[in-house]
């Protein structure tokens, strides 16, 4: 009963934490330059390779810990094993606090605060249609 309760209650955490969700008007070019501060981890694109924290390509729609080739923290294996998926919500919130939305992440980022930006590079990573895995893959 608990493992079907997780995820929802993982995303009704992430909107307790971060008193709000991604706005939906999101500027995808402004969320290019606010990921400038994701990228010393993260690569994105076409030829993207795993670096210190996996791939975000295609990231929105995806289960938690399944990009192959990355070995992910003992925290994030289990939320993406209780079912969660990187929808826009669950993105923000985790984006809002790291920490607090999957305890045991590995993730040093302490976080944006900023509702805006947040939704900024959630906007960008909807751009992100590369070398999508369909095994990978929640929904489109």
């Amino acid at each position: 009963m608990f493992r079907s309760v997780l995820p929802l209650l993982l995303i009704l955490a992430g909107f307790l934490l971060s008193g709000s969700h991604a706005r939906a008007d999101g500027d995808p070019g402004n969320g290019e330059a606010a990921f400038q501060q994701c990228d010393a981890c993260h690569d994105v694109g076409g030829d993207a390779r795993n670096r210190t924290g996996p791939v975000l390509n295609n990231i929105v729609g995806r289960r938690a810990a399944t990009r192959s080739g990355y070995i992910y923290s003992r925290g994030m294996r289990e939320a993406g094993s209780e079912g969660l998926v990187w929808t826009q919500e669950a993105l923000d919130a985790y984006i809002t606090n790291p920490r607090r939305f999957v305890r045991g992440t590995r993730m040093a980022f302490a976080g944006i605060r900023d509702e805006q930006i947040r939704a900024d590079i959630i906007a960008y990573l909807l751009t992100l249609k590369f070398d999508d895995t369909a095994d990978d893959r929640v929904y489109p």
